[in-house]
């Protein structure tokens, strides 16, 4: 199945991206479109879609969020077939500058993102909202750039945000550099919150904080016990965490809550 719906958010065209061989989509990707530029391309299986989409609506300018196949996997054919710029966080345009190696569940649920030249955000970004200035928020992956525009009180979060609570996290994630990086976008006045998979058109600021203060809560309790000599397993069942189990075996272990308890050990011991 091949899902393309289309939203308006106060004048920004939001696309909702899914694929499946059969039966509804796994998993959906929203990718913005705001006059003459998108934010995100959606996953390389929609690409004929996507395609369509920036043919259609004069695309020329294209900023992307972070490297993930699901937000950058159809910037190098809309880059080639219409001759634009894709512009990214320096660590972006590293990431991007050549094959990067994806575990077989994001091949199949995403498909590959292509290597393309992206190019350093421009000092000034001008919208038809407003100036938009990206906002280094790392912690999902260490290249995580928001966007926001003051004027609109809108930020586009990429997967900064996701929901209130987390029910499992990447291998790579870092929950302690994602909380300073909720920190840092809470000083911004917005109520938009233009998440890349769940979108939210009002009280953005208070799920930001709902998201915030759940991580805290977590790396707090998690900390406390591992202090006490702990080990992992033993604090996750302390905690009464759930795990996702059918989850976990499809990603290889690549996507669980353990990686969550690993990551606040990982930060509290070493900082990273």
């Amino acid at each position: 199945m091949r899902l393309l719906k289309t939203y308006e958010f106060k004048g920004i065209k939001g696309f909702k991206l899914g694929w499946s061989p059969v039966g509804m989509p796994l998993m959906t990707t929203f990718c913005y479109v705001l006059d003459d530029l998108m934010i995100d391309t959606g996953l390389s299986h929609m690409k004929k879609e996507v395609l369509k989409v920036a043919g259609e609506n004069r695309i020329k300018r294209i900023f992307l969020t972070h490297y993930h196949e699901d937000h950058s996997g159809n910037a190098r054919a809309i880059k080639q077939a219409y001759g634009i710029r894709v512009f990214g966080h320096p660590m972006t345009i590293e990431k991007m500058s050549r094959p990067f190696r994806i575990l077989p569940y994001q091949k199949f649920v995403w498909g590959k993102a292509l290597p393309l030249d992206v190019e350093p955000f421009p000092e000034k970004i001008d919208t038809a909202l407003g100036t938009m200035i990206p906002v280094h928020t790392p912690g999902h992956s260490k290249d995580h750039t928001a966007f926001f525009i003051e004027e609109a009180g809108l930020l586009f979060s990429g997967d900064l945000y996701l929901a209130d609570r987390i029910k499992y996290f990447r291998a790579d994630e870092c929950l302690g550099t994602e909380i300073e990086s909720l920190k840092k976008v809470l000083k911004l006045e917005f109520d938009l919150l233009l998440c890349g998979h769940f979108p939210k058109s009002e009280n953005g600021r208070k799920r930001i904080e709902a998201k915030l203060a759940f991580l805290q809560d977590l790396y707090g309790g998690i900390v406390e016990l591992w202090e006490k000599g702990i080990p992992e397993k033993e604090i996750f069942k302390a905690l009464r965490l759930k795990e996702d189990y059918l989850t976990r075996v499809f990603c290889f272990g690549n996507v669980s809550m353990m990686n969550g308890v690993r990551s606040v050990v990982r930060h509290h011991e070493n900082g990273r």
